[in-house]
């Protein structure tokens, strides 16, 4: 972290720890964004010109509060927790390896270039998504088993083991747990240039400064993350549609690629279509990001206090035993005089 002493930088599983933490926390605290953007990504509808007769889905919402009545309609307000415990889990997971990852590179970066000044953006960048992509590889299974879990009725709706049977059964064996990989490792800009401009926006607007107040480090989350939906929406949409079961229209037949997605999208509803939910996922993300980030400030904090505090018992415990040792040599010297 740009600013702080070697003595106060914490290692790699401390900023994962707090990362993942502030993740988990935000993350619950929205949670019914997940399931709304999820739901208003998946449906596609029909385009007026499309010759298609069927219907893409038997639900359609029309808007955020829309999606929030219909949903505690059918399955009542635990419907819109469905699916909490894998995404936690995913969040977790996926955080604690981002964290980590990007902490253990950008230090190795520093050590390497030996450079007193913050990398730059693209550097910056560069580095979010080499950790980003180490982090998709191990989590993405928990990503499509929630997914799943979040585009299903309640009736059809199963656990997170049996959701992840189904889709091991159902598809392409164990591949179809890492369905949407390539599009997810695509998707590594978004963190990349949601932490990256973070970073940047941080090193500039609050040089050499160690602990942000939360009102600083949630806007700047806040900021960071509204850019990085901006410009990679098209990329969530196309995947949320790879992990969730394909529409009815298309007869059972899941999509294979991202591209396809996407494809299908313009055709049923042109290319505004790729942007469908952008509304709460921007708000979600805004949110999440902010409640993170200010979240994560305050664990390192702790950490770093907790650190300093080790270390000074550790200093003392050391003194002691110093102190102790000069006083025995202090006391036997007389006896060897004689």
């Amino acid at each position: 972290m740009a600013g702080q002493s070697k003595v106060d930088a914490l290692p790699p599983w401390g900023n994962a720890i707090a990362g993942s933490a502030g993740a988990v926390l935000a993350n619950a605290l929205v949670y019914p964004l997940d399931i709304v953007k999820t739901r208003l990504q998946v449906q596609v509808k029909r385009s007026p010109s499309s010759a298609d007769p069927n219907p893409a889905d038997d639900q359609h919402y029309t808007s955020t509060l829309d999606a929030i009545s219909k949903i505690v309609k059918a399955d009542g307000v635990t419907g819109l927790y469905a699916g909490i415990t894998g995404s936690l889990l995913g969040v977790a997971s996926t955080n604690f390896a981002y964290f980590y990852w990007y902490t253990v590179v950008r230090s190795l970066y520093i050590s390497y270039r030996q450079a007193s000044t913050p990398p730059s953006t693209a550097i910056e960048l560069s580095l979010g998504a080499v950790a980003g992509a180490v982090a998709q590889l191990f989590t993405i299974p928990v990503a499509v088993v929630t997914t799943r879990q979040q585009t299903v009725s309640k009736h059809e709706r199963k656990g997170l083991i049996a959701t992840g049977q189904e889709v091991i059964n159902s598809e392409d064996g164990w591949s179809g747990l890492w369905r949407g990989l390539k599009a997810s490792l695509v998707l590594v800009v978004n963190p990349a240039i949601t932490y990256g401009a973070y970073q940047r926006l941080r090193d500039q607007l609050y040089p050499g400064k160690k602990t942000l107040r939360p009102a600083e480090a949630f806007l700047l989350g806040a900021l960071s993350k509204s850019l990085a939906t901006i410009a990679t929406q098209p990329l969530i949409v196309a995947k949320v549609g790879l992990q969730s079961k394909p529409p009815p229209a298309r007869a059972g037949k899941p999509f294979k690629t991202f591209v396809e997605v996407m494809q299908y999208i313009i055709q049923h509803e042109g290319p505004l279509g790729l942007f469908k939910g952008i509304g709460p996922q921007i708000l979600k993300g805004l949110l999440v990001q902010g409640f993170l980030m200010m979240t994560k400030e305050r664990i390192e904090l702790m950490f770093v206090l907790l650190f300093r505090y080790v270390r000074q018992l550790r200093a003392e415990k050391l003194q002691k035993l110093a102190d102790l040792a000069a006083e025995k040599a202090r006391g036997a010297a007389p006896i060897l005089a004689k």
